[in-house]
């Protein structure tokens, strides 16, 4: 069964959050703190902290310091997609071993499943990069979030 990892999904949550409060303030810039986040979907503040930096070193956050400080999406939702996001935390995406950034298997020469698990992996690819941040959001959930108080949790 293919999954998600834990970080991808909590990098997805943290994006969407950011997302959400971007249309709340109405502003395409709202630093939020890890803490905040990590809050709102109960995340281990840590891991989160160190998801948030490394989609900021993969340029897809900006990091903002000072007291009012935090992190921010770097472009719209709508231009970040939940494949980059998922390649930024977990590296390229592979179904199986015998499709790597190294090459080929040993058993190269002989396999008999290696074009059709190459299609499938090119889909799951495709699929993802048509799905982003702002997929994930709408309007109506981040409004009444603000006024609620309360979160909608993402499903993939």
């Amino acid at each position: 069964m293919l999954r998600l990892t834990k970080k991808a999904d909590y990098g997805l949550m943290a994006l969407k959050y950011l997302a959400e409060q971007s249309l709340v303030s109405g502003s395409a810039v709202v630093a939020q703190s890890a803490k905040d986040v990590a809050e709102a979907y109960h995340i281990p503040p840590q891991l989160l902290a160190k998801i948030l930096q490394t989609l900021a070193r993969a340029g897809i956050l900006v990091s903002h310091a000072g007291a009012n400080g935090g992190y921010a999406l770097a472009r719209p939702a709508s231009d970040i997609s939940a494949f980059e996001v998922i390649r930024a935390i977990d590296g390229p995406l592979f179904i199986t071993s015998c499709i790597t950034i190294h090459g080929t298997c040993d058993l190269a020469g002989h396999c008999t499943i290696k074009e059709p698990l190459r299609k499938v992996n090119d889909s799951i690819t495709e699929l993802l990069s048509g799905i982003h941040i702002s997929d994930l959001v709408e309007p109506s959930e981040a409004v009444a979030s603000a006024i609620g108080g309360g979160l909608v949790s993402i499903a993939l």
